[in-house]
Protein backbone atom coordinates (compact mmCIF):
# COMPACT_ATOMS: atom_id res chain seq x y z
CA UNK A 1 0.00 0.00 0.00
CA UNK A 2 1.25 3.15 -1.02
CA UNK A 3 1.58 5.91 1.86
CA UNK A 4 -1.33 8.73 1.68
CA UNK A 5 -1.23 12.20 1.87
CA UNK A 6 -3.91 14.18 2.65
CA UNK A 7 -4.36 17.60 1.50
CA UNK A 8 -6.19 20.40 2.89
CA UNK A 9 -6.67 23.18 0.54
CA UNK A 10 -6.92 23.81 -3.49
CA UNK A 11 -5.22 26.63 -3.75
CA UNK A 12 -1.61 27.11 -5.11
CA UNK A 13 0.49 25.82 -2.61
CA UNK A 14 -1.94 22.73 -1.87
CA UNK A 15 -2.33 22.18 -5.95
CA UNK A 16 1.62 21.87 -6.05
CA UNK A 17 2.56 20.18 -3.11
CA UNK A 18 -0.04 17.71 -4.51
CA UNK A 19 1.32 16.90 -7.60
CA UNK A 20 5.38 17.09 -6.35
CA UNK A 21 4.24 14.13 -3.88
CA UNK A 22 1.84 12.19 -6.34
CA UNK A 23 5.13 12.59 -8.53
CA UNK A 24 7.33 11.12 -5.79
CA UNK A 25 4.45 7.97 -5.28
CA UNK A 26 2.51 8.91 -2.81
CA UNK A 27 -1.04 8.50 -2.96
CA UNK A 28 -2.64 12.05 -2.51
CA UNK A 29 -5.80 13.15 -1.72
CA UNK A 30 -6.70 16.78 -2.15
CA UNK A 31 -9.62 18.81 0.12
CA UNK A 32 -11.00 21.69 -1.07
CA UNK A 33 -13.71 23.55 1.22
CA UNK A 34 -15.30 25.77 -1.80
CA UNK A 35 -17.10 24.13 -5.28
CA UNK A 36 -13.95 25.97 -6.97
CA UNK A 37 -10.33 24.91 -6.64
CA UNK A 38 -7.59 27.89 -6.45
CA UNK A 39 -7.89 29.56 -3.17
CA UNK A 40 -7.55 33.30 -3.43
CA UNK A 41 -6.71 32.48 -7.15
CA UNK A 42 -10.34 31.62 -8.03
CA UNK A 43 -12.69 33.26 -10.67
CA UNK A 44 -16.42 34.04 -11.94
CA UNK A 45 -18.91 34.79 -14.41
CA UNK A 46 -21.53 37.43 -14.57
CA UNK A 47 -23.28 39.21 -17.72
CA UNK A 48 -20.68 38.07 -19.78
CA UNK A 49 -17.60 38.99 -18.00
CA UNK A 50 -15.16 36.65 -16.50
CA UNK A 51 -13.76 38.18 -13.02
CA UNK A 52 -10.13 37.08 -11.75
CA UNK A 53 -10.88 37.50 -8.32
CA UNK A 54 -7.57 37.91 -6.36
CA UNK A 55 -4.36 37.62 -7.77
CA UNK A 56 -3.59 39.82 -11.03
CA UNK A 57 -0.15 40.21 -11.53
CA UNK A 58 2.20 37.62 -13.01
CA UNK A 59 5.34 38.16 -12.09
CA UNK A 60 8.48 35.88 -11.71
CA UNK A 61 7.78 33.89 -14.62
CA UNK A 62 10.87 31.89 -14.22
CA UNK A 63 9.23 29.98 -11.51
CA UNK A 64 6.38 28.85 -13.12
CA UNK A 65 8.92 27.79 -15.94
CA UNK A 66 10.54 25.53 -13.01
CA UNK A 67 7.57 24.41 -11.61
CA UNK A 68 5.67 23.47 -14.66
CA UNK A 69 9.81 22.07 -15.99
CA UNK A 70 10.25 19.65 -13.05
CA UNK A 71 7.15 17.21 -14.53
CA UNK A 72 8.54 17.34 -17.93
CA UNK A 73 5.74 20.14 -19.43
CA UNK A 74 6.32 23.92 -20.27
CA UNK A 75 4.24 27.12 -19.61
CA UNK A 76 3.13 27.08 -23.06
CA UNK A 77 1.38 23.76 -22.82
CA UNK A 78 -1.10 25.12 -21.23
CA UNK A 79 -1.56 28.89 -21.99
CA UNK A 80 -0.45 32.25 -23.66
CA UNK A 81 1.63 34.42 -21.80
CA UNK A 82 2.38 37.66 -23.06
CA UNK A 83 4.52 40.53 -21.74
CA UNK A 84 2.38 43.82 -21.04
CA UNK A 85 3.67 47.10 -22.47
CA UNK A 86 3.60 48.79 -20.55
CA UNK A 87 3.90 47.21 -17.78
CA UNK A 88 1.26 49.33 -15.88
CA UNK A 89 0.76 52.93 -15.37
CA UNK A 90 0.92 55.16 -12.82
CA UNK A 91 -1.34 58.40 -12.17
CA UNK A 92 0.35 61.07 -9.71
CA UNK A 93 -0.96 63.93 -8.27
CA UNK A 94 0.15 66.16 -11.19
CA UNK A 95 0.90 64.06 -14.05
CA UNK A 96 0.10 60.24 -15.22
CA UNK A 97 3.04 58.16 -16.68
CA UNK A 98 3.29 54.68 -18.56
CA UNK A 99 6.12 52.41 -17.03
CA UNK A 100 8.05 51.32 -20.06
CA UNK A 101 8.88 47.38 -20.28
CA UNK A 102 11.54 48.69 -22.47
CA UNK A 103 14.64 49.14 -19.89
CA UNK A 104 16.33 51.92 -21.69
CA UNK A 105 12.89 54.03 -22.29
CA UNK A 106 12.08 53.28 -18.55
CA UNK A 107 15.58 54.86 -17.91
CA UNK A 108 15.48 57.63 -19.91
CA UNK A 109 12.21 58.40 -17.87
CA UNK A 110 13.65 57.83 -14.66
CA UNK A 111 16.25 60.97 -16.18
CA UNK A 112 13.44 62.95 -16.67
CA UNK A 113 12.38 62.87 -12.82
CA UNK A 114 16.51 63.04 -11.49
CA UNK A 115 19.48 63.38 -13.45
CA UNK A 116 21.60 60.47 -13.12
CA UNK A 117 18.49 58.26 -12.53
CA UNK A 118 20.13 55.81 -15.08
CA UNK A 119 23.17 54.75 -14.29
CA UNK A 120 22.07 54.75 -10.24
CA UNK A 121 18.97 52.37 -11.76
CA UNK A 122 21.62 49.79 -13.14
CA UNK A 123 23.59 49.87 -10.08
CA UNK A 124 20.68 49.21 -7.95
CA UNK A 125 19.33 46.40 -10.25
CA UNK A 126 22.51 44.44 -10.19
CA UNK A 127 22.59 44.46 -6.39
CA UNK A 128 18.67 43.52 -6.57
CA UNK A 129 19.35 40.55 -9.56
CA UNK A 130 22.06 39.29 -6.89
CA UNK A 131 19.52 39.03 -4.06
CA UNK A 132 17.22 37.48 -6.10
CA UNK A 133 19.62 34.71 -7.89
CA UNK A 134 20.85 33.98 -4.43
CA UNK A 135 17.47 34.13 -2.63
CA UNK A 136 16.58 31.73 -5.64
CA UNK A 137 19.61 29.53 -5.56
CA UNK A 138 20.70 29.17 -1.77
CA UNK A 139 17.87 30.43 0.42
CA UNK A 140 13.87 30.44 -0.41
CA UNK A 141 14.00 26.52 -0.99
CA UNK A 142 14.70 25.57 2.85
CA UNK A 143 11.96 24.70 4.88
CA UNK A 144 13.74 27.10 8.08
CA UNK A 145 12.84 24.60 10.82
CA UNK A 146 16.65 24.81 12.32
CA UNK A 147 19.21 28.03 11.79
CA UNK A 148 20.98 25.32 10.89
CA UNK A 149 19.93 24.84 7.74
CA UNK A 150 21.76 28.29 7.05
CA UNK A 151 25.16 27.49 8.65
CA UNK A 152 27.20 26.55 6.01
CA UNK A 153 29.78 29.08 4.85
CA UNK A 154 28.10 29.98 1.36
CA UNK A 155 25.05 30.51 2.94
CA UNK A 156 26.24 32.38 5.82
CA UNK A 157 28.02 34.59 2.88
CA UNK A 158 25.02 35.17 1.24
CA UNK A 159 22.71 35.95 4.09
CA UNK A 160 25.52 38.60 4.87
CA UNK A 161 25.30 40.37 1.38
CA UNK A 162 21.12 40.32 1.37
CA UNK A 163 21.16 43.58 3.55
CA UNK A 164 18.65 41.84 6.48
CA UNK A 165 19.20 44.42 8.67
CA UNK A 166 18.91 47.78 6.46
CA UNK A 167 15.80 48.82 5.57
CA UNK A 168 14.01 49.14 1.95
CA UNK A 169 13.70 52.38 2.97
CA UNK A 170 17.33 53.37 3.57
CA UNK A 171 18.50 51.36 0.90
CA UNK A 172 16.32 53.01 -2.05
CA UNK A 173 17.30 56.39 -0.85
CA UNK A 174 20.94 55.65 -1.12
CA UNK A 175 20.29 55.55 -4.77
CA UNK A 176 17.89 57.97 -5.30
CA UNK A 177 15.77 61.31 -4.21
CA UNK A 178 12.73 61.66 -6.12
CA UNK A 179 9.85 60.76 -4.50
CA UNK A 180 8.27 59.49 -7.60
CA UNK A 181 11.22 56.87 -8.18
CA UNK A 182 10.79 56.12 -3.93
CA UNK A 183 7.42 55.59 -4.50
CA UNK A 184 7.56 53.42 -7.57
CA UNK A 185 10.70 51.03 -6.32
CA UNK A 186 8.21 51.15 -2.87
CA UNK A 187 4.64 49.99 -4.02
CA UNK A 188 5.90 46.20 -3.92
CA UNK A 189 6.34 46.53 -0.41
CA UNK A 190 3.13 48.19 0.33
CA UNK A 191 1.54 44.82 -1.17
CA UNK A 192 4.35 42.99 1.02
CA UNK A 193 2.92 44.07 4.40
CA UNK A 194 5.28 46.85 5.75
CA UNK A 195 6.71 49.84 5.16
CA UNK A 196 10.03 50.14 3.90
CA UNK A 197 11.17 51.55 6.64
CA UNK A 198 10.48 48.18 8.33
CA UNK A 199 11.24 46.29 5.16
CA UNK A 200 14.64 44.95 5.06
CA UNK A 201 16.47 45.66 2.04
CA UNK A 202 16.37 42.35 0.87
CA UNK A 203 13.33 42.93 -0.84
CA UNK A 204 14.34 45.27 -3.54
CA UNK A 205 14.71 41.84 -5.59
CA UNK A 206 11.06 42.54 -6.20
CA UNK A 207 12.28 45.51 -8.30
CA UNK A 208 14.38 43.02 -10.51
CA UNK A 209 11.36 41.10 -10.80
CA UNK A 210 9.27 43.86 -11.82
CA UNK A 211 11.58 45.79 -13.88
CA UNK A 212 13.78 43.03 -15.47
CA UNK A 213 11.41 39.42 -15.35
CA UNK A 214 8.65 42.17 -16.40
CA UNK A 215 5.17 42.19 -15.94
CA UNK A 216 3.09 39.30 -17.97
CA UNK A 217 -0.76 37.93 -18.15
CA UNK A 218 -1.63 34.36 -19.14
CA UNK A 219 -4.22 35.26 -22.21
CA UNK A 220 -8.05 34.29 -20.69
CA UNK A 221 -6.95 35.33 -17.08
CA UNK A 222 -5.05 34.28 -14.28
CA UNK A 223 -7.38 31.30 -13.52
CA UNK A 224 -5.91 29.59 -16.53
CA UNK A 225 -2.88 28.72 -13.70
CA UNK A 226 -5.12 26.69 -11.33
CA UNK A 227 -7.05 24.76 -14.67
CA UNK A 228 -2.77 23.83 -15.38
CA UNK A 229 -1.96 22.97 -12.23
CA UNK A 230 -5.42 20.79 -11.59
CA UNK A 231 -4.74 19.00 -14.95
CA UNK A 232 -1.63 18.45 -14.31
CA UNK A 233 -2.27 17.03 -10.43
CA UNK A 234 -5.08 14.92 -12.02
CA UNK A 235 -2.53 13.85 -15.06
CA UNK A 236 -0.42 12.55 -12.00
CA UNK A 237 -3.09 10.29 -10.33
CA UNK A 238 -3.99 12.99 -7.23
CA UNK A 239 -7.47 12.63 -6.21
CA UNK A 240 -9.60 16.17 -5.89
CA UNK A 241 -12.62 16.75 -3.87
CA UNK A 242 -14.31 19.74 -3.44
CA UNK A 243 -17.15 21.33 -1.62
CA UNK A 244 -16.07 19.13 1.07
CA UNK A 245 -15.08 21.64 4.40
CA UNK A 246 -12.83 20.02 6.78
CA UNK A 247 -14.10 20.80 10.34
CA UNK A 248 -11.50 18.95 12.46
CA UNK A 249 -8.26 17.33 12.45
CA UNK A 250 -8.07 13.98 14.99
CA UNK A 251 -5.64 12.90 16.97
CA UNK A 252 -3.79 10.23 18.35
CA UNK A 253 -0.52 9.37 19.91
CA UNK A 254 0.84 12.59 18.47
CA UNK A 255 -0.15 11.70 15.08
CA UNK A 256 -3.20 13.23 13.16
CA UNK A 257 -5.79 10.29 12.20
CA UNK A 258 -8.01 11.96 9.88
CA UNK A 259 -9.63 14.97 8.69
CA UNK A 260 -13.26 15.50 9.51
CA UNK A 261 -16.11 17.27 7.67
CA UNK A 262 -19.02 15.84 9.65
CA UNK A 263 -20.31 12.90 6.66
CA UNK A 264 -16.74 12.04 5.29
CA UNK A 265 -13.46 11.58 7.32
CA UNK A 266 -10.42 11.42 5.22
CA UNK A 267 -7.74 9.37 6.76
CA UNK A 268 -4.21 9.49 5.92
CA UNK A 269 -0.27 8.71 6.77
CA UNK A 270 0.54 12.21 6.54
CA UNK A 271 -1.72 15.48 6.34
CA UNK A 272 -1.01 18.87 4.70
CA UNK A 273 -2.62 22.22 5.72
CA UNK A 274 -2.41 23.90 2.81
CA UNK A 275 -5.49 26.05 4.30
CA UNK A 276 -5.42 29.05 6.60
CA UNK A 277 -2.61 27.90 8.79
CA UNK A 278 -4.42 30.43 11.60
CA UNK A 279 -7.53 28.31 10.93
CA UNK A 280 -5.65 24.80 10.99
CA UNK A 281 -3.78 25.52 13.85
CA UNK A 282 -6.49 27.07 16.21
CA UNK A 283 -9.74 26.21 14.87
CA UNK A 284 -9.38 22.46 13.26
CA UNK A 285 -6.78 21.09 16.11
CA UNK A 286 -8.67 20.39 19.34
CA UNK A 287 -7.49 19.46 22.83
CA UNK A 288 -4.63 21.50 23.16
CA UNK A 289 -2.75 20.48 20.30
CA UNK A 290 -2.27 23.68 18.36
CA UNK A 291 1.24 24.47 17.48
CA UNK A 292 1.24 28.27 18.67
CA UNK A 293 -1.41 30.29 20.80
CA UNK A 294 -3.40 32.29 20.22
CA UNK A 295 -1.42 35.70 21.67
CA UNK A 296 1.03 34.50 19.41
CA UNK A 297 -0.75 34.92 16.28
CA UNK A 298 -2.68 38.23 17.58
CA UNK A 299 0.95 39.49 17.86
CA UNK A 300 2.03 38.86 14.09
CA UNK A 301 1.94 41.67 12.04
CA UNK A 302 -0.21 40.98 9.34
CA UNK A 303 0.01 42.23 5.46
CA UNK A 304 -2.89 43.78 4.60
CA UNK A 305 -6.97 42.87 3.41
CA UNK A 306 -8.37 44.63 0.69
CA UNK A 307 -11.50 46.33 -0.53
CA UNK A 308 -12.14 44.78 -4.22
CA UNK A 309 -14.61 45.50 -6.37
CA UNK A 310 -15.30 43.68 -9.62
CA UNK A 311 -16.90 45.83 -12.16
CA UNK A 312 -18.36 45.55 -15.60
CA UNK A 313 -19.00 48.28 -17.79
CA UNK A 314 -21.15 48.50 -21.33
CA UNK A 315 -18.57 50.89 -22.49
CA UNK A 316 -15.00 51.05 -23.66
CA UNK A 317 -12.85 53.67 -21.31
CA UNK A 318 -10.07 55.68 -22.79
CA UNK A 319 -6.97 56.42 -20.43
CA UNK A 320 -6.18 53.07 -18.39
CA UNK A 321 -3.86 50.37 -19.31
CA UNK A 322 -4.25 46.67 -18.20
CA UNK A 323 -2.52 47.89 -14.94
CA UNK A 324 -3.11 51.00 -13.05
CA UNK A 325 -1.43 52.48 -9.80
CA UNK A 326 -3.25 55.59 -8.38
CA UNK A 327 -0.99 57.62 -5.89
CA UNK A 328 -2.47 61.01 -6.45
CA UNK A 329 -2.70 60.85 -2.56
CA UNK A 330 -0.17 60.80 -0.50
CA UNK A 331 1.48 57.31 -0.07
CA UNK A 332 3.07 57.65 3.31
CA UNK A 333 -1.16 58.28 5.35
CA UNK A 334 -2.17 55.89 3.41
CA UNK A 335 0.74 53.38 4.59
CA UNK A 336 0.53 54.81 7.97
CA UNK A 337 -3.17 53.93 8.00
CA UNK A 338 -2.91 50.27 7.36
CA UNK A 339 -0.09 49.57 10.07
CA UNK A 340 0.45 51.86 12.06
CA UNK A 341 -2.65 53.42 13.16
CA UNK A 342 -4.97 50.65 11.90
CA UNK A 343 -8.39 52.63 10.28
CA UNK A 344 -10.28 52.80 7.19
CA UNK A 345 -8.08 54.81 4.70
CA UNK A 346 -8.45 58.82 4.89
CA UNK A 347 -7.59 58.96 0.93
CA UNK A 348 -6.92 56.08 -0.13
CA UNK A 349 -3.89 54.75 -3.22
CA UNK A 350 -5.73 52.42 -4.70
CA UNK A 351 -4.92 49.99 -8.26
CA UNK A 352 -6.85 49.12 -11.45
CA UNK A 353 -7.13 45.96 -13.18
CA UNK A 354 -8.55 46.42 -16.82
CA UNK A 355 -7.90 43.00 -18.56
CA UNK A 356 -9.78 43.40 -21.59
CA UNK A 357 -7.56 45.82 -22.66
CA UNK A 358 -5.80 42.88 -23.31
CA UNK A 359 -7.58 40.24 -23.50
CA UNK A 360 -11.23 40.56 -25.23
CA UNK A 361 -12.34 37.22 -24.24
CA UNK A 362 -12.73 38.37 -20.32
CA UNK A 363 -15.82 41.21 -21.45
CA UNK A 364 -18.79 41.58 -24.26
CA UNK A 365 -17.62 43.06 -27.13
CA UNK A 366 -17.31 47.49 -26.37
CA UNK A 367 -17.25 46.53 -22.94
CA UNK A 368 -14.63 46.88 -19.59
CA UNK A 369 -13.68 44.37 -17.23
CA UNK A 370 -12.66 46.38 -13.98
CA UNK A 371 -11.09 44.78 -10.71
CA UNK A 372 -10.82 47.59 -8.53
CA UNK A 373 -8.27 46.84 -5.30
CA UNK A 374 -7.68 49.33 -2.00
CA UNK A 375 -5.38 47.78 0.35
CA UNK A 376 -6.82 47.91 4.12
CA UNK A 377 -5.77 47.14 7.22
CA UNK A 378 -6.41 43.24 8.44
CA UNK A 379 -9.59 42.99 11.46
CA UNK A 380 -10.99 46.17 10.65
CA UNK A 381 -14.64 46.97 10.87
CA UNK A 382 -16.51 45.90 7.65
CA UNK A 383 -20.50 46.60 6.64
CA UNK A 384 -22.02 47.26 3.26
CA UNK A 385 -22.20 51.13 3.99
CA UNK A 386 -18.58 51.89 4.58
CA UNK A 387 -18.38 49.40 1.09
CA UNK A 388 -20.33 51.45 -0.63
CA UNK A 389 -18.93 54.50 0.91
CA UNK A 390 -15.66 53.73 -0.56
CA UNK A 391 -17.35 52.62 -4.21
CA UNK A 392 -18.25 56.11 -4.40
CA UNK A 393 -15.07 57.95 -3.15
CA UNK A 394 -12.97 55.27 -5.68
CA UNK A 395 -15.28 55.70 -8.44
CA UNK A 396 -15.32 59.99 -7.87
CA UNK A 397 -11.37 59.96 -8.36
CA UNK A 398 -11.52 57.45 -11.37
CA UNK A 399 -13.52 59.32 -13.06
CA UNK A 400 -12.09 62.97 -12.56
CA UNK A 401 -9.01 61.43 -13.62
CA UNK A 402 -9.96 59.78 -16.70
CA UNK A 403 -12.24 62.91 -17.74
CA UNK A 404 -15.24 60.35 -18.21
CA UNK A 405 -18.43 59.15 -16.48
CA UNK A 406 -18.10 55.55 -15.48
CA UNK A 407 -20.97 55.08 -12.63
CA UNK A 408 -24.02 55.25 -14.75
CA UNK A 409 -22.61 52.47 -17.10
CA UNK A 410 -21.77 49.72 -14.56
CA UNK A 411 -24.23 47.02 -15.41
CA UNK A 412 -22.44 44.58 -13.02
CA UNK A 413 -20.24 45.36 -9.66
CA UNK A 414 -19.75 43.22 -6.60
CA UNK A 415 -18.04 43.76 -3.64
CA UNK A 416 -15.66 41.60 -1.53
CA UNK A 417 -13.60 42.47 1.61
CA UNK A 418 -12.85 41.62 4.96
CA UNK A 419 -15.60 39.41 5.57
CA UNK A 420 -15.61 37.76 2.51
CA UNK A 421 -11.82 36.75 3.00
CA UNK A 422 -12.93 35.31 6.27
CA UNK A 423 -15.77 33.51 5.09
CA UNK A 424 -14.41 31.46 1.64
CA UNK A 425 -10.73 31.17 3.49
CA UNK A 426 -10.63 31.17 6.98
CA UNK A 427 -8.25 33.92 6.34
CA UNK A 428 -7.07 35.24 10.07
CA UNK A 429 -8.32 38.63 11.20
CA UNK A 430 -9.60 38.85 6.66
CA UNK A 431 -6.06 39.27 5.81
CA UNK A 432 -5.76 39.20 1.57
CA UNK A 433 -1.63 38.79 1.82
CA UNK A 434 -0.45 36.55 4.36
CA UNK A 435 2.19 37.98 7.38
CA UNK A 436 4.38 40.97 6.67
CA UNK A 437 7.85 40.50 5.62
CA UNK A 438 9.77 42.19 8.15
CA UNK A 439 12.40 41.17 9.45
CA UNK A 440 11.15 39.26 12.44
CA UNK A 441 8.82 37.32 10.24
CA UNK A 442 11.62 35.65 7.94
CA UNK A 443 12.76 32.34 7.22
CA UNK A 444 13.30 30.47 10.67
CA UNK A 445 11.09 33.34 12.42
CA UNK A 446 7.98 32.74 10.28
CA UNK A 447 5.51 29.97 11.67
CA UNK A 448 6.99 26.64 11.42
CA UNK A 449 6.22 24.20 7.96
CA UNK A 450 6.17 20.90 10.83
CA UNK A 451 3.82 20.81 13.56
CA UNK A 452 6.07 20.38 16.46
CA UNK A 453 4.19 17.83 18.47
CA UNK A 454 2.27 16.02 15.89
CA UNK A 455 4.71 14.58 13.70
CA UNK A 456 2.82 13.63 10.54
CA UNK A 457 1.12 17.16 10.25
CA UNK A 458 2.63 19.70 7.71
CA UNK A 459 1.78 23.32 6.46
CA UNK A 460 2.25 25.10 3.26
CA UNK A 461 1.37 28.92 1.48
CA UNK A 462 1.67 32.01 2.14
CA UNK A 463 1.52 32.28 6.30
CA UNK A 464 4.64 30.21 6.36
CA UNK A 465 8.18 30.11 4.44
CA UNK A 466 8.93 31.41 1.95
CA UNK A 467 6.23 33.87 2.17
CA UNK A 468 3.17 35.41 0.62
CA UNK A 469 2.20 35.89 -3.27
CA UNK A 470 1.73 33.12 -5.78
CA UNK A 471 5.52 32.17 -6.74
CA UNK A 472 6.57 31.99 -3.19
CA UNK A 473 3.35 29.92 -2.66
CA UNK A 474 4.38 27.64 -5.46
CA UNK A 475 7.67 27.09 -4.39
CA UNK A 476 6.43 26.87 -0.64
CA UNK A 477 4.49 23.32 -1.74
CA UNK A 478 7.74 22.10 -3.28
CA UNK A 479 9.41 22.42 -0.09
CA UNK A 480 6.77 21.09 1.89
CA UNK A 481 6.42 17.74 -0.21
CA UNK A 482 10.13 17.35 -0.15
CA UNK A 483 10.23 17.42 3.36
CA UNK A 484 7.49 14.77 4.20
CA UNK A 485 9.52 12.61 1.29
CA UNK A 486 12.62 13.04 3.70
CA UNK A 487 10.63 12.02 6.81
CA UNK A 488 8.18 9.92 5.47
CA UNK A 489 9.73 8.08 3.01
CA UNK A 490 7.90 5.13 1.18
Amino acid sequence: MKKKVVILGGGISGLASASFLAQKGYQVQLVEKNDQLGGRCRTFSAKGFEFDMGPSWYWMPDVFERYFEQFGKKVSDYFDLVRLEPSYKVYFKDEEVDIPANYDQLKALLEKWEQGAGPKLDQFLKEAQTKYEISMSDLVFRPSLSVMEFANLKVLKSLFSMDLLKSFEGHSKKFFKHPKILQLLEFPILFLGATSDSTPALYSMMNYADIKLGTWYPMGGMYNIIKAMKSLAEELGVEIVTDSEVHSLETSSKKVKSAKNGTKEFVGDVFVASCDYHHADRVLLKNGSSNYSEKYWDKRKLAPSSLLFYVGVNKKIDGLRHHNLFFDTDFSVHAKEIYDHPQWPSKPLFYVCNPSKTDPDVAPEGSENLFILMPLAPGLEDTEMLRDKYYHMIMERLESRLGTAIRPNVIYKRAYCRKDFESDYHAYKGNAYGLSNVLMQTAILKPRMKHRKLENLYFTGQLTVPGPGMPPSLISGEIVADLIEKEHAL
